[in-house]
């Protein structure tokens, strides 16, 4: 376990390293970022002295190894934009998009594996007919259209939920929560279940493909013989053996949750790191694009990391084999 846990991290970082060097890349080439910090009335001679403070007439790996150096002790430079250090401004957006992803990836769990036990279960009844139907449907609309089609009926037409913002927010100290206030819960239903839809219809696939799998196998027919009852058999056995594979992939559409929300940040108008990300774009902030790209990377590679771990823990044949 512990060579195991080696080996991972130090894959882990040389993907951060890579994204690192990327990063760093769209922070030399795309643009010179002094044109961007000063006015036009700024002297040549102001120019070169803010040049020379930021290290940019260093040598390339030596701005290579500053930059590296910045981003292990929090430093992401200045927004170009809004002239804030990128850390606070990420500080600020980040609960905001992991409260709208543990939400939609909770729905997604909730709603997904007992459909999805449902239909290996029964897969001739209508009812599994019908869930498949909205599966197919669910995975096949684009993530805006379901957002506008949601805010159109529930936000315009019935105008019972809001259609844009966070609601209410608590400052805790460490954290901005707009879990702890009705407008909050009520601002998160439309955007939560529109980011969720496509996990939640993927998952609820993959549970159906791994339970139909699982209740051919030979030892769900050995219990079946033994006379166990059907809730043993399908929940205790089946469903234990089918949830191995759904951790590794759920695991995986977790930060695919976080990192790829940013169509619906925004088309709900929510204030997290994927609307931030977007306005970024549109204004070519090369430092608050680079630390997005940078927390995306930490992102995945910690969830990876984790998922990889738990499916070690859970999976004998893997510690068997590594003995």
């Amino acid at each position: 376990m512990f060579f195991y846990l080696l080996r991972r991290l130090f894959q882990a970082a040389i993907v951060l390293v890579v994204v690192a060097l990327a990063a760093f890349v769209m922070f030399r080439y795309l643009g010179d970022p002094i044109a961007q910090l000063v006015s036009e009335e700024t002297t040549l001679a102001d120019r070169a002295a803010l040049r020379e403070s930021l290290g940019l007439n260093d040598p390339v790996l030596m701005q290579f190894a500053h930059f590296v150096g910045r981003v292990v002790t929090g430093k992401f430079g200045l927004s170009y934009q809004m002239g804030q250090p990128v850390s606070r401004l990420i500080a600020e957006r980040l609960p905001a998009s992991l409260e709208l992803s543990v939400v939609a990836f909770s729905l997604a769990l909730a709603i997904g594996i007992p459909m999805g036990v449902f239909a290996g279960l029964k897969p001739d009844s209508w009812t599994a007919r019908i869930i498949m139907i909205l599966s197919l449907a669910g995975i096949s609309m684009p993530t805006f259209f379901v957002g506008l089609m949601l805010m159109v009926y529930f936000g315009v037409e019935l105008a019972i939920l809001p259609t844009f913002g966070r609601g209410d927010t608590v400052d805790l100290g460490f954290w901005t929560t707009g879990l702890l206030t009705r407008s909050g819960w009520l601002s998160i239903i439309l955007p939560a279940f529109t980011l969720g839809l496509f996990q939640l219809t993927f998952i609820m696939r993959l549970v159906r493909a791994e339970m139909l799998e699982v209740m051919r196998a030979d030892f769900i027919r050995f219990a079946k013989a033994r006379g166990l009852p059907a809730r043993s058999v399908y929940f205790r056995h089946a469903l234990k053996n089918t949830l191995v594979p759904v951790m590794t992939i759920a695991g995986l559409q977790f930060g695919s949750i976080i990192a790829f929300g940013i169509i619906t940040e925004s088309v709900f108008q929510w204030p997290g790191i994927g609307l931030l990300f977007l306005q970024a774009i549109s204004s070519v902030d090369i430092p608050v694009i680079s630390t997005y790209l940078l927390l995306v990377a930490v992102i995945f590679v910690t969830v990876n990391l984790i998922v990889d771990l738990l499916y070690y823990a859970v999976d004998p044949r893997l510690r068997v084999g590594r003995n």
